[in-house]
Parts: C-alpha cells; structure tokens; sequence
C-alpha cells in the first residue's frame, strides 16, 4: 500500500450547557486542529436513500495508517480531506504488532452524508 494521504483532525473543546453537562464546543476558537500524514484512503462505500422530502446519500472511505503509526483519531473526531468535513464511523481499530504487542497499525472507516 502508499500511505501519502494526509487529512487534518479536527478535536471538539468543551462547553457547559444550559444544565451544567459538558458537552463538545465545535467553535473555532475551542478546536483543536493536528494534520496527520502517512495515510491510505480508499473509496469504500456509497449509500442513497430517498423520501418525499429529500434524497441522502452516504459515502465512505477506508483509512488505513502506515506500519508502525498509530495517528491520534478517535470516534469523536471530525476529519478535513480535499475541502470536505467527514465524521469517523464507529470506532478507530488499532492493529498490535502479532510479535511484539505494539502498535502496528490503525484502521477506520470516515464517512461524509449529504441531503
């Protein structure tokens, strides 16, 4: 595989809300933004739903990390690649080295829904 793909991870600050939960701020000012580089993003799936109101559609890609890399993403990320914002779908996958235990890999699926 060629891992020249990069993206930039887009973390939420915190803010109290009206009954004192924190909850993510997804301000500019509360962000927290980190590019992160040694990647392969695939196409990996399409999905289109229709009713009366509106069609969506759903489309995926496949991101897996470099040997040897385990890039901070977590499930409550966003992702920024070529102009687009993308949410992490499920849970990032960390794959450990069968031979020593550490970090070999990470693998998630990034999908963006429009409609």
């Amino acid at each position: 595989m060629f891992f020249f793909d990069s993206l930039e991870r887009v973390r939420p600050g915190t803010r109290t809300d009206r009954g004192g939960n924190q909850v993510p701020d997804w301000s500019d000012a509360a962000v927290q933004r980190a590019q992160i580089g040694s990647l392969n993003i695939q196409p990996t799936t399409q999905t289109e739903t229709e009713d009366p109101t509106r069609t969506a559609v759903v489309t995926g890609w496949h991101v897996h990390s470099a040997e040897g890399t385990r890039p901070d993403i977590t499930a409550a990320d966003r992702l920024k690649w070529r102009g687009m914002t993308l949410e992490v779908d499920g849970e990032v996958a960390e794959w450990p080295d069968p031979l020593t235990g550490a970090p070999h890999h990470i693998e998630f699926t990034m999908v963006r829904a429009t409609g």
